[in-house]
């Protein structure tokens, strides 16, 4: 298997000091000191799990001979996707915001697990399966926009409305960049269904900190405004340094039913 990269492992992390660990675990909060007095930070702490839940979710990402955590299958019909066993999470996205980057990074501890990261923006043509012991499925879906497969508005679709244990959908948006039309088009799709969502802001580690501030101000309130199924926290995610995946594991352990609802109040 392949070594861990830095700051991968949650122990790794604390061995840092307090406000550089603070800004991996939680890297919303860093943005909190930026802010104009008198700004609403509730959906900045919306879930904050604390030491022992981080850990717990840790442990479901972690591989090992009596957790495998392997590739499934893919699909380019939903009659070719693996029966509904587990609850599921999915990731969806614009064809170049990072999404098998940030896959590869919640996986880092199962160095067995391949998900390929292509330098063409749109690699990603089916629907990937990967499953996480007997605990829930994560799928990988194509990218929208850029070479984006022609069946993808079909097989999305499909995938979203005929999937009965999917149970939250994350949405990955480019942190540098910002809500595009393409996303606002996944976002009516999803608000149509009725599919309960997350929207992710990847690649913090290359957007300054004023453009990162406005369009996490821009999109809460966005979320605030003009969504019914979007949770309101918002995750911030750098695959380069893990950034928020900790967080992004709990989340998932947490909307999978993996986690006592008490330790990730």
């Amino acid at each position: 298997g392949r070594a861990l990269p830095p700051l991968a492992a949650l122990s790794q992390v604390l061995r840092l000091e307090r406000s550089r660990r603070t800004a991996i675990v939680f890297p919303l909060q860093k943005l909190e000191r930026y802010l104009a007095p008198g700004t609403d930070t509730a959906r900045f702490r919306l879930f904050q799990p604390g030491l022992a839940a981080l850990q717990r979710a840790e442990a479901l990402f972690r591989s090992d001979r009596g957790h495998p955590i392997d590739y499934v299958s893919s699909a380019v019909r939903m009659d070719h996707a693996p029966p509904l066993a587990l609850p599921e999470v999915c990731f969806i996205g614009r064809s170049n915001v990072g999404k098998s980057s940030l896959i590869r990074a919640l996986f880092s501890l199962a160095p067995k697990v391949e998900v390929r990261v292509s330098k063409t923006p749109g690699h990603t043509k089916k629907i990937n399966f990967f499953k996480v012991g007997k605990y829930f499925t994560l799928v990988d879906m194509p990218g929208y926009g850029y070479r984006a497969p022609q069946d993808f508005v079909e097989m999305v679709e499909a995938y979203l409305q005929e999937r009965r244990n999917l149970k939250r959908t994350f949405l990955l948006v480019d942190g540098v960049v910002g809500l595009q039309k393409t996303d606002h088009i996944a976002i009516e799709m999803l608000e149509e269904f009725g599919i309960p969502y997350v929207m992710v802001l990847t690649k913090i580690d290359r957007a300054s900190r004023g453009v990162l501030l406005k369009n996490v101000l821009e999109i809460q309130e966005f979320v605030k405004e003009s969504t019914q199924g979007c949770f309101p926290q918002l995750f911030l995610v750098s695959s380069v340094e893990f950034s928020g995946v900790h967080l992004l594991r709990c989340f998932v352990a947490h909307v999978t039913g993996n986690l006592p609802a008490v330790e990730a109040s």
